[in-house]
């Protein structure tokens, strides 16, 4: 697409093995404009580890090659680590899974959140902690001069997940990644983080990659899905047209999927033959 934020062309990641390389990434190529776009597919199948190839995040011994990894016009490949650093939060941020294993459990929520403000912008202190009481209320949490003097801890797993969202959005970045922002929440809160993402992202226009194991719920928030399996994209479509999806995996995911009013005995099991597939 011709306004696209992110271009990828042959994206490899590939880790060492008793036998050799194994490539988890297997030459995938995508093109992300400020639009919402869903990868999708069952674990393992790569897709947070193309989330972290996008912010070079792949550590040795792990190798990452591409053919091409363009953000707003700049070769993120030939970029320096530092100069990727002030690109990564600044203009692209990624939530992570579970804000149990991603907030420092000795700072307190606001010195963390105006952490991720101050590395990016040189602001007066109380610049700094007005911005952060104001994403504080942009995630709607109340209260939120009380919860910015809290540790993380003494938060819920749903707050804690708004935390993470209000620190990975106050520098105003133009590409969101949300590597299964809501695998660690109740059900009754899950659709509240994703209608809150889904405000936000459409509000400062940004781009979104929002990377889940569920296939429905990146239908209701994306749009366009893209699904993986074994490290390659095996079909791209509309989110609309989920429903008409014709790669036999993608067949095979949805009637995985149990229904509110569920019939059937038992849940089918992917026919991994019918694609070749392992």
């Amino acid at each position: 697409m011709s306004d696209s934020l992110l271009e990828i062309g042959n994206l490899r990641v590939s880790f060492p093995t008793p036998k050799g390389r194994v490539e988890v990434v297997k030459g995938l190529s995508l093109s992300v404009g400020r639009e919402r776009l869903g990868i999708v597919g069952e674990s393992g199948s790569g897709k947070s580890m193309t989330g972290r190839a996008i912010l070079r995040l792949i550590r040795k011994p792990g190798l990452l090659t591409a053919d091409k990894m363009r953000f707003d016009g700049q070769d993120l490949l030939g970029l320096s680590d530092r100069k990727m650093r002030h690109l990564r939060g600044a203009r692209m941020s990624m939530i992570m899974q579970d804000p149990k294993f991603s907030l420092n459990p000795v700072m307190t929520i606001g010195h963390q959140i105006a952490e991720a403000l101050k590395v990016h912008e040189n602001l007066p202190r109380r610049e700094v902690q007005a911005r952060v009481i104001e994403m504080l209320e942009a995630v709607r949490i109340n209260n939120p001069e009380a919860v910015a003097q809290m540790y993380p801890h003494q938060v819920s797993g749903g707050m804690g997940q708004r935390i993470m969202i209000a620190m990975m959005l106050i520098p105003r970045p133009d590409l969101l990644i949300a590597d299964e922002p809501t695998s660690a929440l109740d059900v009754s809160v899950q659709g509240q983080v994703l209608d809150l993402i889904d405000a936000l992202v459409r509000e400062k226009g940004m781009g979104l990659i929002l990377i889940s194991h569920d296939l429905n719920l990146v239908a209701r928030y994306c749009d366009r899905i893209m699904v993986m399996h074994g490290g390659e994209v095996v079909e791209t479509c509309a989110a609309q047209d989920l429903h008409k999806a014709q790669h036999p995996y993608t067949r095979g995911l949805l009637a995985a999927v149990p229904k509110m009013k569920e019939t059937r005995s038992t849940l089918p099991v992917l026919d991994r033959s019918a694609w070749g597939g392992t």
